[in-house]
């Protein structure tokens, strides 16, 4: 192409790219500069250098591929500032929006020669991307680019195998391209992409363009389009299984955005996909509720072509692949339509029997490292199948019990009996996985489940030992209460002797169990065996065992974790082991001092909270001014940035001493609120992220979409603003009108928070605690009438603007404790409350009559998401109810709180084993 900008420029700017790739920080800065400067002043002519530059074919082709990216990048970054020029914070101007009419034209011109004669792949999918971006932000701005328009769809008749792959993937890409045309036009061009005969990849990109349509479709287009899912899915059995994974991935959204158009595939999606999930398998006897542990003492598995299972050199990592991207496309069906699938016979079995197959694929040759290693730096786990565990765990929680536990027992019997220990230790940790979705059709059946996980804690091999722990320990978290009433006697048998087997890893993972169980035990179920557990608790805190073995510091950590939770379950019965325990853990706190000694350290100050709290302030007293002093010590340590655990620790254990000590904890407010309130005012962490930056993960991180951009949170910091919260609710209600003089301060920053949009136990926290300060400020005369309305008024306005209905009850339960608290309304309170009732009443009415617009098979498929938002909505109404009932007992909005029920769809309470209505 004919050259539009000057030579000097061109050179300039193949100078200004080459030290942009350089590795030097200095030159690189420099040149960055340079580009903003240049942009600044003249953004036509060089942004029109750099599309010039992506297709000049003397250039390298990694010069020209990061001229792609570059130019994509600068086009929609926010505009420098010129002069007088301002834009809004709500519309920035970009550098697109500089550009001229003449510019723009040009860019789209190169733009579509480099699609047209680029040869080389790399770039030319560069090409694609940038040519994407433009076109979609271009359309969103009123500019359309038929050009692009006419050309793609000219590619996907060229005989070139490249220009029909990249003419699919600009489909893909701007899917708004063909929104706009005829139904049949489109679905023509794209089913001819999908038979091409000629290449995978132009049969990969149209299932890409395809899949992309659809999900941009309105209800009325993808009802003219049901008849692409054919061809869609008939791209899959012909594949070779090295491009398997890839189709599945690109399928596998589709099922989540609109699982509708695979049902009337379901038969033909069961005839082709288990056998990519485990081969040769075959159906099996069939289970039923009633009888769900047919079981077979010729068990073996994961069945396979040659009759045996295969050595894990043997392993086919291709294969691997197209296994999990199989079972990740059922799964995620699964969990968007559990209703539908049940329907289906084998659905779940099949998907049952892949997962229980991958399970029990480990390495025969990692005892050792496994024995070895921390369980926090474990090398193992790198190989070790979390995949099928997960997903067998999705499945239930999706499908629930009465599908998935007579699939799973029809071969876990069997896994638990074989000679392998690796089919022994799956057959366990599929308990376990299924535990939680299936927990309430489990009870029918715990029994029969213990009876078969016992006889493990005696197995020679240590893994299995290990993991009859974890599954015990699983079953009274999912099975809380009910286990531990009913079957405490056969699990202490099992565990309390696990506690002294030699491997560390193994009485580490007893002891974690034991914490399973405490947490939903009656403190007269847990009283006779807490002796037996004390003391062999304490052994393990021991630095040296029996043999002379020195104690592995994560038993020790462990040990002082689970004596902390049995604590606090025994309550006032632990006193008598007071004296034992405590100068141990107070010596933790004076010489573990050492970074390696830092969880060790931080688990003594939970455990000395917890005893403390336990055994009363009477026992603890004695103990309380050494314990707090070793606090202040630790607190006025410096702290090491790396040591991200210490902060959070140290506000726990503040909040438990406080919780000890009563009254008696008042002297040392001025030592524990500013730390605390450091903590509450933390602003969060945030980043934004380009599309093509956003991090796969990020530890400390979560990564959400909000307001249509890619956000990156700072976990930590909001977590621990969270804990700051809840830890000023404690202190609060422990301390009543002694908490004074730290009331104004605390109104402040809870107000400030109430809308905390990042954080929903943020927001409860502080609609939890604006009462108590209320109730604070009353009892020691430091807080008068107009505070109060002040108060609740900003409760009023935030209740005005909420959206999320969870959160509702308890906005309207804290103003309405505020006013019980205070005994007296004023006129402008009651008007703002009244208010806010009536703008949420209408948002309630109007979202409850579009629901009820909808067919009755739309409303049976979401039955659990429905069922779920009406509850919310419920209590919403309920403490709304309350609150206008207190302000007038015949107030007339309560009769508009009845004619909102009314319009719900009375769907009724969820069932809790995930079955739903239609069982």
């Amino acid at each position: 192409m004919d050259a539009l900008v000057p030579p000097d420029v061109s050179a300039e700017l193949t100078q200004i790219l080459s030290n942009l790739v350089l590795g030097d920080n200095e030159i690189r800065s420099n040149a960055e500069a340079v580009v903003d400067e240049r942009l600044a002043h003249r953004p036509d002519v060089y942004l029109l250098a750099l599309t010039q530059f992506a297709t000049r074919a003397d250039t390298v082709e990694v010069m020209r591929s990061f001229s792609l990216v570059l130019l994509r990048r600068l086009l929609f970054r926010a505009s420098p500032a010129l002069g007088g020029l301002k834009s809004s914070s709500s519309s920035r101007l970009t550098l697109y929006d500089r550009l001229s009419a003449q510019t723009l034209t040009a860019i789209e011109r190169i733009l579509l020669h480099s699609l047209l004669h680029e040869h080389v792949d790399s770039v030319r999918r560069k090409a694609v991307d940038t040519i994407c971006d433009l076109a979609n932000n271009s359309m969103g701005r009123g500019r359309p680019w038929h050009a692009l328009q006419a050309q793609s769809f000219a590619m996907c008749k060229s005989a070139d195998p490249s220009a029909r792959e990249c003419a699919f993937r600009i489909f893909s890409g701007c899917p708004n391209l063909v929104m706009d045309l005829q139904t049949d036009a489109v679905l023509r061009v794209l089913q001819e992409g999908l038979q091409d005969r000629q290449s995978v990849e132009v049969r990969h990109a149209a299932l890409r363009a395809s899949a992309s349509y659809l999900t941009s479709s309105d209800p009325h287009q993808i009802a003219q389009s049901l008849s692409l899912m054919y061809p869609m899915l008939d791209t899959l059995p012909s594949l070779p299984h090295a491009h398997l994974p890839k189709f599945l991935i690109t399928l596998t959204p589709l099922t989540t955005s609109h699982p509708q158009l695979f049902q009337p595939h379901l038969q033909v999606l069961l005839s082709f996909l288990p056998a990519l999930i485990i081969p040769s398998a075959d159906s099996g006897p069939t289970p039923t509720v009633a009888r769900p542990f047919p079981g077979t003492q010729s068990f073996t598995f994961p069945p396979t072509q040659n009759g045996g299972p295969p050595d894990d050199e043997e392993l086919d990592e291709e294969a691997e692949e197209v296994r999990k991207a199989a079972l990740e496309f059922m799964i995620s069906l699964s969990e968007a339509k559990p209703a539908m699938v049940r329907r289906v016979d084998g659905w779940v079995s099949a998907i049952v029997r892949g997962c229980l197959g991958g399970m029990g694929e480990l390495r025969d040759d990692e005892l050792s490292t496994w024995l070895d290693a921390d369980p926090a730096d474990d090398p193992t786990d790198d190989t070790y199948p979390h995949v099928y565990e997960q997903a067998l765990d999705r499945l239930a929680c999706a499908v629930g019990g009465k599908a998935v536990l007579p699939a799973a027992f029809q071969h876990i019997p069997g896994m638990l009996a074989s000679h392998d220990w690796k089919l022994r230790h799956a057959g366990l940790m599929a308990i376990a996985s299924v535990a939680e979705g299936t927990s309430k059709v489990m009870q029918n059946e715990l029994g029969k489940v213990v009876d078969l996980i016992a006889p493990l804690f005696i197995d020679p091999y240590p893994r299995v030992r290990y993991a009859a722990c974890h599954c015990i320990g699983q079953l009274c978290t999912d099975l809380e209460e009910v286990i531990q009433a009913q079957y405490h006697r056969q699990i202490f048998a099992v565990l309390i002797p696990t506690l002294e087997v030699p491997e560390p890893r193994v009485h580490a993972h007893a002891a974690a169990a034991l914490i399973n169980f405490c947490e939903g035990a009656e403190r007269d179920t847990l009283l006779p065996y807490l002796d037996p557990i004390v003391e062999r608790l304490l052994k393990l805190l021991n630095p040296v065992q029996d043999g002379g073995r020195p104690t592995k510091r994560y038993v020790q950590e462990q040990a002082v974790t689970t004596l902390a939770m049995v604590a606090d379950a025994s309550e006032t019965t632990f006193a008598k082991h007071y004296t034992s325990i405590m100068p141990l853990l107070l010596n933790v706190l004076r010489n573990a001092n050492t970074s390696e000694y830092r969880k060790l350290r931080a688990k003594a100050m939970e455990c000395a909270g917890l005893i403390a709290i336990a055994v009363g302030r009477d026992v603890f007293r004695a103990d309380a001014g050494a314990f707090v002093e070793l606090l202040i010590r630790i607190q006025n340590t410096p702290v090491d940035p790396s040591d991200t655990m210490l902060p959070h620790y140290l506000i726990a254990t503040w909040a438990k001493v406080c919780q000890a000590m009563g009254p008696e904890f008042e002297p040392y407010l001025p030592v524990v609120m500013p730390p605390l309130f450091r903590a509450a005012n933390a602003k969060a962490d945030v980043s934004v992220y380009e599309d093509e930056d956003v991090p796969e993960s990020k530890e400390g991180w979560d990564i959400i979409e909000m307001d249509g951009q890619q956000v990156g949170i700072r976990t930590s910091a909001i977590d621990e603003k969270c804990q700051a919260f809840e830890t000023l609710v404690i202190y609060c209600s422990t301390l009543g009108g002694r908490f004074a003089p730290y009331l104004q301060q605390s109104l402040e920053v809870v107000l400030q928070s109430l809308r905390f949009v990042l954080h929903d136990g943020v927001r409860e926290a502080c609609a939890m605690v604006l009462p108590m300060l209320v109730s604070c400020g009353k009892a020691s005369n430091t807080i008068d009438g107009d505070m109060v309305t002040n108060v609740v008024q900003h409760v009023a306005s935030v209740i005005s603007q909420e959206t999320d209905t969870s959160y509702l009850a308890s906005l309207f339960k804290c103003a309405t404790d505020c006013l019980r608290v205070w005994g007296d309304v004023k006129a402008e309170t009651r008007v703002a409350l009244e208010n806010a009732a009536k703008q949420q009443l209408q948002a309630l009415a109007d979202k409850r009559k579009a629901r009820s617009t909808r067919s009755a098979a739309e409303i049976e498929e979401d039955r659990e998401d429905l069922a779920l938002l009406e509850e919310m909505e419920e209590f919403a109404l309920e403490d709304m109810a309350k609150m206008l009932g207190l302000l007038d007992t015949n107030h007339p909005l309560l009769m508009a709180i009845s004619s909102v029920r009314d319009l719900g769809l009375r769907l009724g309470a969820w069932d809790s084993d995930g079955e739903g209505g239609d069982e």
